[in-house]
Protein backbone atom coordinates (compact mmCIF):
# COMPACT_ATOMS: atom_id res chain seq x y z
CA UNK A 1 0.00 0.00 0.00
CA UNK A 2 1.37 3.47 -0.65
CA UNK A 3 1.98 6.11 1.77
CA UNK A 4 -0.08 8.88 0.13
CA UNK A 5 -3.55 8.24 -1.84
CA UNK A 6 -4.76 10.89 -3.25
CA UNK A 7 -7.35 12.57 -5.79
CA UNK A 8 -5.39 14.42 -8.17
CA UNK A 9 -3.44 16.67 -6.47
CA UNK A 10 -5.51 16.15 -3.29
CA UNK A 11 -2.99 13.80 -1.20
CA UNK A 12 -4.43 11.56 2.06
CA UNK A 13 -1.42 12.87 4.36
CA UNK A 14 -0.86 12.87 8.52
CA UNK A 15 -1.91 15.95 9.44
CA UNK A 16 0.63 18.45 11.52
CA UNK A 17 -0.26 16.68 14.55
CA UNK A 18 0.09 13.60 13.85
CA UNK A 19 3.47 14.25 13.01
CA UNK A 20 4.40 16.71 16.16
CA UNK A 21 3.03 14.15 18.27
CA UNK A 22 5.18 10.85 17.02
CA UNK A 23 8.30 13.03 17.39
CA UNK A 24 7.43 14.57 20.51
CA UNK A 25 7.18 10.32 21.89
CA UNK A 26 9.92 9.50 20.04
CA UNK A 27 11.93 11.83 21.78
CA UNK A 28 10.56 12.89 25.42
CA UNK A 29 9.64 8.66 25.59
CA UNK A 30 12.13 6.43 23.97
CA UNK A 31 11.36 3.36 25.79
CA UNK A 32 7.66 3.47 25.59
CA UNK A 33 8.06 3.87 22.03
CA UNK A 34 10.32 0.63 21.70
CA UNK A 35 7.51 -1.16 23.26
CA UNK A 36 4.48 0.50 21.14
CA UNK A 37 6.84 -0.90 18.10
CA UNK A 38 7.73 -4.57 19.23
CA UNK A 39 6.28 -7.52 17.19
CA UNK A 40 4.93 -9.35 20.62
CA UNK A 41 2.91 -6.27 21.25
CA UNK A 42 1.38 -5.84 17.89
CA UNK A 43 0.70 -9.84 17.50
CA UNK A 44 -1.21 -9.48 20.61
CA UNK A 45 -3.43 -6.95 19.98
CA UNK A 46 -4.41 -8.60 16.65
CA UNK A 47 -5.11 -11.88 18.55
CA UNK A 48 -7.11 -9.51 20.70
CA UNK A 49 -8.91 -7.99 17.93
CA UNK A 50 -9.80 -11.39 16.30
CA UNK A 51 -11.36 -12.74 19.41
CA UNK A 52 -13.05 -9.93 19.98
CA UNK A 53 -14.87 -9.70 16.60
CA UNK A 54 -15.68 -13.20 16.65
CA UNK A 55 -17.53 -12.73 20.44
CA UNK A 56 -19.43 -9.52 20.13
CA UNK A 57 -20.52 -9.23 16.02
CA UNK A 58 -21.70 -11.36 13.49
CA UNK A 59 -19.78 -11.68 10.44
CA UNK A 60 -21.12 -10.86 7.43
CA UNK A 61 -20.40 -12.79 4.06
CA UNK A 62 -20.14 -11.67 0.39
CA UNK A 63 -23.06 -13.54 -0.97
CA UNK A 64 -25.63 -12.06 2.10
CA UNK A 65 -24.06 -8.73 1.67
CA UNK A 66 -22.43 -8.05 -2.01
CA UNK A 67 -22.97 -3.90 -1.83
CA UNK A 68 -20.97 -3.56 0.88
CA UNK A 69 -18.22 -6.00 0.12
CA UNK A 70 -18.30 -4.14 -3.20
CA UNK A 71 -18.42 -0.90 -2.11
CA UNK A 72 -15.45 -1.66 0.55
CA UNK A 73 -13.60 -3.25 -2.63
CA UNK A 74 -14.32 -0.10 -4.57
CA UNK A 75 -13.27 2.38 -2.33
CA UNK A 76 -9.93 0.24 -1.79
CA UNK A 77 -9.08 0.95 -5.26
CA UNK A 78 -9.48 4.69 -4.47
CA UNK A 79 -7.31 4.31 -1.56
CA UNK A 80 -4.82 2.06 -2.97
CA UNK A 81 -5.28 -0.87 -0.45
CA UNK A 82 -4.56 -4.46 -0.53
CA UNK A 83 -5.66 -6.50 1.73
CA UNK A 84 -8.16 -9.77 2.75
CA UNK A 85 -11.69 -8.36 3.94
CA UNK A 86 -13.79 -9.33 6.63
CA UNK A 87 -17.27 -7.22 7.49
CA UNK A 88 -19.02 -7.18 10.81
CA UNK A 89 -22.59 -6.37 12.19
CA UNK A 90 -22.72 -5.44 15.32
CA UNK A 91 -25.84 -5.40 17.95
CA UNK A 92 -25.70 -1.83 18.83
CA UNK A 93 -29.05 0.26 17.44
CA UNK A 94 -26.88 3.33 16.52
CA UNK A 95 -25.87 3.94 12.89
CA UNK A 96 -22.08 4.06 13.09
CA UNK A 97 -18.84 2.29 11.56
CA UNK A 98 -15.54 1.31 12.98
CA UNK A 99 -12.07 0.15 11.55
CA UNK A 100 -10.37 -2.62 14.06
CA UNK A 101 -7.20 -2.03 13.10
CA UNK A 102 -4.51 -5.23 12.13
CA UNK A 103 -2.07 -4.20 10.13
CA UNK A 104 -2.27 -6.51 6.26
CA UNK A 105 -6.12 -7.55 6.78
CA UNK A 106 -9.49 -5.11 6.77
CA UNK A 107 -11.99 -5.37 9.55
CA UNK A 108 -15.05 -3.00 9.43
CA UNK A 109 -17.75 -3.45 11.97
CA UNK A 110 -21.16 -1.44 10.93
CA UNK A 111 -23.32 -0.61 13.86
CA UNK A 112 -27.04 0.32 13.58
CA UNK A 113 -29.11 0.19 10.24
CA UNK A 114 -26.36 2.40 8.43
CA UNK A 115 -25.70 -0.44 5.58
CA UNK A 116 -29.52 0.00 4.95
CA UNK A 117 -29.59 3.61 4.90
CA UNK A 118 -26.94 5.07 2.86
CA UNK A 119 -27.25 5.42 -1.05
CA UNK A 120 -24.53 3.83 -3.38
CA UNK A 121 -22.44 7.04 -3.29
CA UNK A 122 -22.84 7.59 0.90
CA UNK A 123 -21.56 3.69 1.44
CA UNK A 124 -18.68 4.48 -1.00
CA UNK A 125 -17.79 7.33 1.46
CA UNK A 126 -18.69 5.47 4.21
CA UNK A 127 -16.16 3.15 3.43
CA UNK A 128 -13.59 5.24 2.44
CA UNK A 129 -13.31 7.34 6.06
CA UNK A 130 -12.73 3.52 7.92
CA UNK A 131 -10.32 2.45 5.38
CA UNK A 132 -8.59 5.80 5.64
CA UNK A 133 -8.08 5.26 9.48
CA UNK A 134 -6.06 1.96 7.80
CA UNK A 135 -4.07 4.47 5.83
CA UNK A 136 -2.71 6.35 8.54
CA UNK A 137 -2.18 3.38 10.93
CA UNK A 138 -0.20 1.49 8.73
CA UNK A 139 1.85 4.66 6.98
CA UNK A 140 5.57 4.37 7.83
CA UNK A 141 5.65 0.91 9.49
CA UNK A 142 2.84 2.32 11.90
CA UNK A 143 4.09 5.07 13.04
CA UNK A 144 0.60 6.84 13.58
CA UNK A 145 -0.92 3.25 15.22
CA UNK A 146 2.30 3.73 17.81
CA UNK A 147 0.80 6.58 19.00
CA UNK A 148 -2.54 6.26 19.12
CA UNK A 149 -2.03 3.28 21.47
CA UNK A 150 0.53 4.38 23.85
CA UNK A 151 -2.05 7.21 24.75
CA UNK A 152 -4.59 4.77 24.81
CA UNK A 153 -2.37 2.55 27.34
CA UNK A 154 -1.65 5.96 29.45
CA UNK A 155 -5.09 6.34 29.87
CA UNK A 156 -6.35 3.40 31.29
CA UNK A 157 -3.80 4.05 34.11
CA UNK A 158 -5.12 5.85 37.07
CA UNK A 159 -2.05 8.38 37.27
CA UNK A 160 -2.72 9.52 33.30
CA UNK A 161 -2.80 13.33 33.89
CA UNK A 162 -5.63 15.86 31.95
CA UNK A 163 -2.54 16.35 29.62
CA UNK A 164 -2.23 12.96 28.86
CA UNK A 165 -6.00 12.86 28.11
CA UNK A 166 -6.20 16.06 26.12
CA UNK A 167 -3.43 14.98 23.86
CA UNK A 168 -5.29 12.17 23.03
CA UNK A 169 -8.95 13.92 22.38
CA UNK A 170 -6.96 16.01 20.36
CA UNK A 171 -5.49 12.89 18.48
CA UNK A 172 -8.59 11.99 18.01
CA UNK A 173 -10.15 14.90 16.09
CA UNK A 174 -7.23 15.14 14.25
CA UNK A 175 -7.58 11.68 12.65
CA UNK A 176 -11.55 12.03 11.77
CA UNK A 177 -10.53 15.00 9.79
CA UNK A 178 -7.82 12.32 7.99
CA UNK A 179 -10.13 10.01 7.55
CA UNK A 180 -13.19 12.27 6.37
CA UNK A 181 -10.53 13.27 3.58
CA UNK A 182 -10.57 9.75 2.74
CA UNK A 183 -14.23 9.77 2.26
CA UNK A 184 -14.07 12.41 0.11
CA UNK A 185 -11.07 10.76 -2.42
CA UNK A 186 -13.46 7.34 -2.25
CA UNK A 187 -16.61 9.20 -3.52
CA UNK A 188 -14.90 11.46 -5.85
CA UNK A 189 -16.71 14.10 -4.29
CA UNK A 190 -17.74 16.09 -0.43
CA UNK A 191 -21.20 15.45 -0.69
CA UNK A 192 -21.38 11.51 0.26
CA UNK A 193 -19.23 12.14 2.92
CA UNK A 194 -21.04 15.21 5.06
CA UNK A 195 -24.35 13.13 3.64
CA UNK A 196 -22.41 10.34 6.34
CA UNK A 197 -21.76 12.86 8.48
CA UNK A 198 -25.63 14.00 8.87
CA UNK A 199 -27.32 10.65 8.65
CA UNK A 200 -24.85 8.94 11.66
CA UNK A 201 -25.57 12.03 13.46
CA UNK A 202 -29.19 12.37 13.04
CA UNK A 203 -30.10 9.01 11.85
CA UNK A 204 -32.14 10.48 9.08
CA UNK A 205 -32.74 8.24 6.02
CA UNK A 206 -32.75 11.46 3.42
CA UNK A 207 -30.45 14.98 3.95
CA UNK A 208 -29.02 17.68 2.01
CA UNK A 209 -25.49 18.06 2.09
CA UNK A 210 -25.09 21.22 0.74
CA UNK A 211 -27.78 22.50 2.89
CA UNK A 212 -25.39 21.13 5.71
CA UNK A 213 -22.82 22.89 4.53
CA UNK A 214 -24.47 26.72 4.68
CA UNK A 215 -25.40 25.86 7.81
CA UNK A 216 -22.13 24.95 9.61
CA UNK A 217 -20.33 27.78 7.19
CA UNK A 218 -23.21 30.35 9.16
CA UNK A 219 -21.21 29.46 12.83
CA UNK A 220 -18.29 30.71 11.26
CA UNK A 221 -18.63 34.20 12.52
CA UNK A 222 -18.86 32.78 16.71
CA UNK A 223 -15.40 31.12 15.68
CA UNK A 224 -16.28 27.69 17.90
CA UNK A 225 -13.83 26.19 18.75
CA UNK A 226 -14.27 21.86 18.87
CA UNK A 227 -15.03 20.61 22.29
CA UNK A 228 -15.50 17.35 21.22
CA UNK A 229 -14.08 14.29 22.80
CA UNK A 230 -13.04 11.34 20.03
CA UNK A 231 -14.65 13.53 16.93
CA UNK A 232 -14.86 17.02 16.17
CA UNK A 233 -18.30 18.28 15.73
CA UNK A 234 -20.47 17.38 12.42
CA UNK A 235 -20.93 20.99 11.55
CA UNK A 236 -16.34 21.69 11.75
CA UNK A 237 -15.72 18.42 10.02
CA UNK A 238 -18.05 19.28 7.52
CA UNK A 239 -15.97 22.73 6.98
CA UNK A 240 -13.23 21.57 7.51
CA UNK A 241 -13.86 19.08 4.60
CA UNK A 242 -14.82 21.37 2.31
CA UNK A 243 -11.58 23.78 3.13
CA UNK A 244 -9.35 21.22 2.42
CA UNK A 245 -11.60 19.92 -0.93
CA UNK A 246 -11.17 23.67 -2.49
CA UNK A 247 -7.49 23.86 -1.86
CA UNK A 248 -8.07 26.73 0.67
CA UNK A 249 -4.41 28.09 1.48
CA UNK A 250 -5.46 29.22 5.02
CA UNK A 251 -6.77 25.69 6.14
CA UNK A 252 -3.89 25.07 8.68
CA UNK A 253 -4.50 28.47 10.54
CA UNK A 254 -8.57 27.38 9.99
CA UNK A 255 -7.49 23.82 11.81
CA UNK A 256 -5.32 25.59 14.35
CA UNK A 257 -7.80 27.94 15.51
CA UNK A 258 -11.13 25.42 15.47
CA UNK A 259 -9.50 22.17 17.12
CA UNK A 260 -6.88 23.53 19.54
CA UNK A 261 -7.58 27.51 20.13
CA UNK A 262 -5.13 29.89 21.95
CA UNK A 263 -2.99 28.30 24.29
CA UNK A 264 -4.31 28.13 27.39
CA UNK A 265 -2.56 26.77 30.85
CA UNK A 266 -5.90 25.29 31.74
CA UNK A 267 -6.14 22.66 28.91
CA UNK A 268 -2.80 21.95 27.76
CA UNK A 269 -1.88 18.49 25.98
CA UNK A 270 1.49 17.21 25.68
CA UNK A 271 2.54 19.15 22.90
CA UNK A 272 1.05 22.69 24.23
CA UNK A 273 2.68 21.88 27.73
CA UNK A 274 6.33 21.68 25.87
CA UNK A 275 5.36 25.09 24.10
CA UNK A 276 4.70 26.74 27.12
CA UNK A 277 7.78 25.97 28.69
CA UNK A 278 9.39 27.30 25.80
CA UNK A 279 7.84 30.29 25.71
CA UNK A 280 8.14 30.89 29.71
CA UNK A 281 11.72 30.51 29.16
CA UNK A 282 12.08 33.06 26.58
CA UNK A 283 9.50 35.53 28.72
CA UNK A 284 11.86 35.58 31.19
CA UNK A 285 15.05 36.44 28.91
CA UNK A 286 12.75 39.17 27.61
CA UNK A 287 11.52 40.47 30.30
CA UNK A 288 14.55 40.36 32.82
CA UNK A 289 16.66 42.41 29.75
CA UNK A 290 14.44 45.56 30.76
CA UNK A 291 15.87 45.49 34.45
CA UNK A 292 19.01 46.94 34.47
CA UNK A 293 21.36 45.34 37.18
CA UNK A 294 18.91 42.48 37.63
CA UNK A 295 19.97 41.14 41.01
CA UNK A 296 21.26 37.50 42.18
CA UNK A 297 18.22 36.81 43.75
CA UNK A 298 15.79 37.39 41.07
CA UNK A 299 18.15 35.09 38.77
CA UNK A 300 17.63 32.54 42.13
CA UNK A 301 13.62 33.00 41.34
CA UNK A 302 13.79 32.58 37.47
CA UNK A 303 16.39 29.58 37.98
CA UNK A 304 13.48 27.55 39.79
CA UNK A 305 12.06 27.13 36.76
CA UNK A 306 15.11 26.74 34.34
CA UNK A 307 18.46 25.73 36.27
CA UNK A 308 21.39 27.63 34.22
CA UNK A 309 19.80 30.02 33.79
CA UNK A 310 21.45 32.86 32.26
CA UNK A 311 19.80 36.58 31.52
CA UNK A 312 21.29 36.41 27.80
CA UNK A 313 19.41 33.44 27.07
CA UNK A 314 17.33 34.19 23.52
CA UNK A 315 14.27 36.86 24.55
CA UNK A 316 10.52 36.36 23.60
CA UNK A 317 8.85 37.95 20.48
CA UNK A 318 5.49 39.25 22.54
CA UNK A 319 3.58 38.78 19.33
CA UNK A 320 4.05 35.36 20.29
CA UNK A 321 1.62 35.69 23.25
CA UNK A 322 -0.46 38.31 21.55
CA UNK A 323 -3.83 38.59 22.27
CA UNK A 324 -5.16 36.33 19.59
CA UNK A 325 -2.57 33.74 20.53
CA UNK A 326 -3.36 33.11 24.20
CA UNK A 327 -6.10 33.53 26.62
CA UNK A 328 -6.92 34.86 29.77
CA UNK A 329 -5.93 32.38 32.41
CA UNK A 330 -2.43 32.14 30.03
CA UNK A 331 -2.04 36.01 30.44
CA UNK A 332 -2.58 35.57 34.00
CA UNK A 333 0.38 33.04 34.15
CA UNK A 334 2.74 35.48 32.87
CA UNK A 335 1.67 38.20 35.29
CA UNK A 336 2.40 35.94 37.99
CA UNK A 337 5.99 35.11 37.14
CA UNK A 338 6.84 38.77 36.81
CA UNK A 339 4.91 39.15 40.27
CA UNK A 340 7.18 36.13 41.54
CA UNK A 341 10.68 38.06 40.28
CA UNK A 342 9.49 41.47 41.80
CA UNK A 343 8.72 39.85 45.23
CA UNK A 344 12.36 38.26 44.96
CA UNK A 345 14.25 40.89 45.60
CA UNK A 346 13.23 44.15 47.71
CA UNK A 347 15.91 46.26 46.99
CA UNK A 348 14.69 45.93 43.35
CA UNK A 349 11.01 45.69 43.36
CA UNK A 350 10.11 48.82 42.13
CA UNK A 351 12.14 48.42 39.02
CA UNK A 352 10.65 44.76 38.17
CA UNK A 353 7.19 46.37 39.29
CA UNK A 354 7.50 49.26 36.50
CA UNK A 355 9.36 46.37 33.97
CA UNK A 356 5.87 44.42 34.62
CA UNK A 357 3.66 46.80 34.03
CA UNK A 358 5.44 47.70 30.71
CA UNK A 359 4.92 44.18 30.02
CA UNK A 360 1.59 43.78 30.35
CA UNK A 361 0.78 46.88 28.31
CA UNK A 362 2.87 45.22 25.44
CA UNK A 363 0.69 42.08 25.63
CA UNK A 364 -2.03 43.42 25.96
CA UNK A 365 -2.85 42.35 29.62
CA UNK A 366 -3.25 45.61 31.42
CA UNK A 367 -6.04 45.09 32.79
CA UNK A 368 -6.02 41.84 33.43
CA UNK A 369 -2.29 43.41 35.53
CA UNK A 370 -4.29 45.63 37.57
CA UNK A 371 -6.68 43.14 38.95
CA UNK A 372 -3.92 40.68 39.92
CA UNK A 373 -2.25 43.72 41.73
CA UNK A 374 -5.31 43.89 43.67
CA UNK A 375 -6.17 40.53 44.08
CA UNK A 376 -2.58 39.23 44.59
CA UNK A 377 -0.64 41.65 46.13
CA UNK A 378 -3.35 44.16 47.56
CA UNK A 379 -2.76 47.29 46.04
CA UNK A 380 -4.90 50.31 46.23
CA UNK A 381 -6.27 51.88 42.92
CA UNK A 382 -4.45 54.59 43.70
CA UNK A 383 -1.08 52.61 44.06
CA UNK A 384 -2.19 50.84 40.73
CA UNK A 385 -2.97 54.29 38.78
CA UNK A 386 0.66 55.38 39.94
CA UNK A 387 2.45 52.40 38.21
CA UNK A 388 0.58 52.42 35.61
CA UNK A 389 0.83 56.16 35.09
CA UNK A 390 5.15 55.51 34.78
CA UNK A 391 4.83 52.74 33.04
CA UNK A 392 3.11 54.58 29.78
CA UNK A 393 5.81 57.50 30.83
CA UNK A 394 8.41 55.64 31.13
CA UNK A 395 7.46 53.75 27.34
Amino acid sequence: MEEEQGLGDLLLQPLKYHRNLVAYLKEAEPHVWEWAQSADVRRQQADEVREAMLRETYRLEPHAHPAGFEACHAAMDKLSIHAPVTLYQAADGTMNASLCFIPGEIHLVFYGPILERLDAGELLALMGHELAHYCLWSAEDGTFFNASRILDHTLSHPDATPSHRETARLLSLHTELYADRGSAIAASDIAPAISVLVKTMTGLSAVDPAAYLRQAEELEASNPKSMGNSHPEAFLRARALDLWWRKQPNLEAWLEKRLLGPLSIEGLDLLRQQELTRLTKKFFAGFLSQIEGTSEEVLTQVRRFFPGFQSREEPLDYQEIGAARIDDPTRNYFIALMFDCAMADPDTRDHVMLAAAKTAEVIGATDLFKAALKRNLGWTKQMTDRLIAQAAKAA
